[in-house]
């Protein structure tokens, strides 16, 4: 049985686009063993992924190098005896456990010079695959040869078990259509609708029976909060209370998701959900929201996008100009 190591991103959305790749990999290789080595906090996602066989903590913080435990984590995956290791990410330090860990063949783009410690090196056409899901479909076939179209989109299921018993344990009532806000993006501000625009598309959105739901990390709670004080004191926010498998299944339960450009619009696409997807400086010609089901909501300013963690302008304008009003007009009609 062939095992494969597969470095994974540090980012939520991330983790959902390498499904499709994963996907590849087990029709390309029958039986094969997919092992993960990702951070803590994305383990519960991976987890329900079903190409996923095991996840293993990769306890390496964004920017740490820490190369002497790099090394040792990569002696104690020898014992593994994996096939093969497919990173990633483009860092240089993303390169150095499989090394370590005496994997055979090493695959990856070259990103920061990575010759040596990848020895199945791909040198990546930006051009040619423009998005992030293409690239990484990329790596699960062959060297030089070209990626099977169409890519899959990425798909979560969620047992209705599961939905369930997590609606119960937080108390939450499905008579009314569920609207989902994901206001957070923790790449920066620059990503983030802003709080008083969510606040009155609430609103609107109650005035058309809907519940809302606020849903992120507990660095979310204190933006979710304001939208609540602002107008919207039947919302319901919940950012902080959940963990990620939580976060999955009551997502899955939304009649509507309204999201920055974060790790939860990438769920929300995975899971089918009726979505409006907001982009300022980020770009969905890179990371889309992959699902027929998504509305995708941007202003083709000449500024944008920059990329920024913030406004590097000072005015905020792909989204400051892109108002509730705009966006509420993209809201569905729902059936009856």
């Amino acid at each position: 049985m062939k095992k494969i190591l597969i470095i994974a991103p540090s980012w939520v959305g991330d983790c959902v686009l390498m499904q499709p790749m994963l996907h590849r990999l087990m029709q390309r290789h029958p039986g094969v063993q997919l092992d993960v080595l990702a951070p803590s906090w994305t383990e519960k996602l991976l987890r329900q992924l079903p190409e996923v066989s095991d996840v293993i903590n990769n306890p390496f913080t964004h920017g740490a190098f820490r190369f002497s435990e790099r090394r040792e984590l990569g002696r104690r995956l020898q014992a593994a005896k994996y096939d093969q290791a497919i990173v990633l990410p483009n860092s240089w330090k993303s390169a150095l456990t499989p090394y370590f860990a005496n994997i055979p063949m090493r695959t990856g783009f070259i990103g920061e010079m990575r010759y040596g410690l990848l020895n199945d090196a791909r040198k990546l056409d930006k051009t040619k695959l423009p998005l992030m899901v293409e690239r990484f479909s990329q790596l699960a076939e062959d060297k030089d040869q070209d990626i099977t179209r169409p890519i899959p989109y990425p798909h979560l299921l969620v047992s209705e078990e599961h939905r369930t018993q997590v609606l119960g344990r937080f108390k939450l009532n499905t008579d009314q259509p569920i609207a989902v806000f994901c206001p957070g993006a923790e790449f920066g501000v620059a990503k983030r609708w802003p709080v008083q625009y969510y606040a009155e598309l609430g609103q609107k959105l109650c005035e058309r029976g809907y519940a809302i739901w606020l849903i992120g990390s507990p660095k979310d709670k204190e933006v979710s909060d304001k939208i609540v004080a602002l107008g919207n004191s039947q919302a319901i926010n919940l950012c902080g209370a959940t963990d990620l498998s939580d976060a999955i299944a009551l997502i899955s339960r939304a009649d509507l998701v309204v999201s920055n450009d974060s790790g939860l619009m990438h769920i929300a696409a995975a899971l089918d959900r009726p979505m409006l997807a907001i982009f300022g400086s980020s770009s969905p010609r890179f990371t889309p929201p992959l699902s027929a089901h998504a509305d995708v909501l941007r202003l083709d300013l000449p500024c944008s996008p920059c990329f920024k963690r913030e406004c590097p302008l000072g005015h905020f304008n792909c989204m400051m100009q892109l108002t509730p009003q705009e966006v509420a007009r993209h809201i569905p009609t729902r059936s009856a």
